[in-house]
């Protein structure tokens, strides 16, 4: 398979998303969702060792070449459940798999969950559900969001020289990644300007998000799966430390692979890359 993908624009009713496209026509159909503030290129290493598979990498919306959702609109989590259903439709995909990463993996699992009958297998890379508030924070957290969002207008996005700052920067963000794996996501994610390079990202995705799932809706997502689902934990990720995640996992089938590596092992290096395609090659190719 060539490492090179197919760039495709998907025209959703309401937005323009971009997507990289891996594999045969003919293979077995895989949507593949990046984690937060990232875009389709956290896949670059990993889809090429997925051989035989059809993947449709998608640029979340406001996120890499993908366009921003208009005035007024938000980016709750289950706005891009409902994206990625109409991303299947455009592809004429009844039935499909999902492979992701960090947010793209908690997504994952609330549209398998809610459309068990679209969903054949669940492949997710360090991320399994959202961070949790329980009712006595809401009200703080509400307040806090739109404190952040009254003052968006007033800030803007950093400008970068080159391309290699822009990425030495990106190494300092969520989830440490080396310099090679911040450049790959850096390639896609950055736009000139007149003063150099910025990110293309929307600016409202750094928000605070307003209203956040308990831990019960959590759980009654993940224990309304279905479908045979794999999970890739990082020894240095960020589920590492969740005490809860062991209590959660132990009520489902969920089989967990624990492999060395930090948040973006799939894409930080080519050992990580192969370590993760081969506990989901054959898992993802199965009918």
């Amino acid at each position: 398979m060539s490492r090179e993908p197919e760039e495709i624009s998907l025209r959703l009713p309401h937005i323009e998303l971009a997507a990289q496209v891996y594999g045969p026509a003919n293979g077995a159909p895989v949507i593949a969702l990046h984690g937060w503030l990232d875009n389709a290129a956290t896949f670059a290493r990993l889809a090429p060792k997925l051989q035989g598979l059809r993947i449709v990498a998608v640029d979340f919306a406001g996120h890499g070449h993908s366009a921003h959702r208009p005035a007024g609109a938000g980016y709750a989590l289950w706005d891009y459940v409902h994206d990625v259903l109409l991303v299947a439709e455009q592809l004429d995909w009844p039935r499909f798999s999902l492979l992701g990463h960090s947010m793209g993996a908690i997504v994952s699992v609330l549209l398998a969950a809610t459309f068990p009958e679209r969903v054949q297998r669940l492949a997710l890379i360090d991320g399994l559900v959202p961070p949790t508030i329980e009712a006595d924070g809401a009200v703080a957290t509400l307040a806090e969001a739109l404190r952040g969002r009254l003052a968006l207008s007033g800030k803007r996005k950093p400008v970068y020289p080159s391309l290699e700052r822009a990425a030495q920067v990106r190494q300092r963000g969520v989830g440490h990644v080396s310099f090679e794996a911040a450049c790959l996501l850096a390639q896609r994610g950055l736009m000139p300007v007149a003063e150099g390079l910025t990110w293309r990202t929307d600016s409202r995705l750094t928000l605070t998000t307003p209203m956040r799932l308990t831990m019960a809706h959590v759980q009654a997502f993940v224990m309304a799966l279905r479908c045979p689902t794999q999970l890739v934990l990082a020894e240095q990720g960020l589920l590492a430390p969740r005490e809860h995640l062991t209590e959660l996992l132990a009520q489902t089938a969920i089989t967990v692979h624990r492999l060395p590596g930090g948040h973006h092992l799939h894409l930080d290096d080519e050992q990580g890359a192969q370590l993760v395609a081969d506990c989901f090659k054959a898992f993802l190719s199965a009918p």
